[in-house]
């Protein structure tokens, strides 16, 4: 990530890419940055060497070596040196992009720690050569570029709870899929905990702590899921449409159904009618 210049790129018949490159460079002598009313842009910094500060929202945090920055645009920000030296590398970009980095989690400025920037250093590194040697496609090379940095970026924003839990859900997935597929029929524990190779009570600990529901409470939602479907869509009975979503009758059907939505089966299918 080695940068001792700034790159600027503007071709205005990229507007409308979904990541597009508005600058990337870097100094081994980063100075002082106030922005009182925010940049323009999104911006990441990463610091190679040294150490700064960064403050925003009331607060401030040390930005060192195998630090990166992610920083919105408009958001309020100052950033400085606190050694005689400090060496960071910077990417900003637009686009049509914030539904996606709010569904990345990129809601607010922050910080993060890594020993581990290789990937994100080859990625700078060809978004820098794009822009050095592609002349007329560079915009369209960066724009998949930065959004392979962002995801690179989220991924060193994972906590150890996330990675926890995103092995916890792996080892559930053989049996949340069956229950999603096969919500119709009476299924067991043990059954479920066969599937993924533990004991009922583990299984049912190990989905509380993931999902944050009970076993049956995931599988009653599916089947409440459908059966508003059929409400909707079908002219099944209700009776019809208990049996059809593993109910073992429509009088328990209806309680359950009253329970969760708030109002009958055949309530539901009329407040439908209405206003469908």
């Amino acid at each position: 990530m080695k940068l001792e210049q700034n790159i600027y790129p503007y071709d205005p018949e990229l507007e409308a890419l979904p990541f597009r490159l508005r600058g990337i460079g870097g100094s081994g002598w980063q100075g002082r940055v106030e922005r009182p009313e925010g940049y323009m842009w999104h911006q990441v910094l990463f610091c190679a060497d040294g150490e700064g500060r960064l403050e925003h929202d009331g607060g401030t945090e040390t930005v060192k070596a195998g630090c990166f920055v992610y920083l919105p645009k408009n958001v309020p920000h100052k950033y400085y040196p606190v050694t005689e030296r400090w060496d960071v590398r910077w990417v900003s970009f637009d686009g049509c992009c914030d539904s996606v980095l709010m569904q990345l989690g990129f809601g607010g400025a922050a910080v993060v720690h890594t020993d581990d920037f290789g990937e994100m250093e080859t990625i700078f590194d060809k978004m820098v050569d794009s822009q050095r040697t592609d002349i007329l496609y560079s915009g369209y090379t960066c724009s998949g570029l930065v959004y392979q940095y962002m995801l690179g970026l989220r991924r060193l924003f994972t906590t150890d709870a996330d990675r926890s839990r995103s092995r916890k859900l792996s080892m559930l997935m053989p049996a949340l899929k069956y229950m999603y597929d096969n919500y119709r029929e009476d299924i067991s524990m043990a059954f479920l905990a066969q599937l993924i190779g533990v004991t009922p009570q583990h299984f049912c600990r190990i989905f509380k702590s993931t999902m944050n529901m009970r076993p049956n409470d995931f599988l009653t939602g599916r089947r409440l899921d459908e059966a508003e479907r059929l409400l909707n869509d079908s002219m099944l009975s209700v009776a019809e449409i208990a049996e059809n979503c593993g109910f073992r009758d429509a009088g328990y059907f209806s309680t359950v159904f009253r329970r969760h939505r708030g109002v009958s089966p055949a309530g539901f299918r009329k407040v439908k009618s209405q206003t469908g």
